[in-house]
């Protein structure tokens, strides 16, 4: 395993687990663990708005991140030896 390799799989692990975080922090309709998180980071301020549409681009950042990563590893990734 080169060293592209070892540094995709770290990028796809920090990736995915940020945009697992970062779901799990917007704010959802019901009851649940994002309501949980979400309670206790916002308020029923005017600024929250602007904290969700930053937390949006965030999650679409990382998940673009995590999708391009898994793309290159496809094509770089060792097959192995027959």
């Amino acid at each position: 395993m080169g060293i592209l390799n070892i540094l995709l799989t770290i990028v796809l692990f920090v990736s995915g687990i940020l945009t697992v975080i970062l779901v799990l922090m917007h704010s959802g309709k019901g009851t649940g663990v994002s309501d949980l998180i979400a309670a206790s980071m916002y308020s029923s301020s005017a600024g929250s708005a602007v904290v969700e549409k930053n937390l949006d681009r965030l999650t679409v950042i990382t998940s673009v991140i995590f999708g391009v990563t898994v793309l290159i590893m496809t094509l770089t990734f060792p097959l192995g030896v027959i």
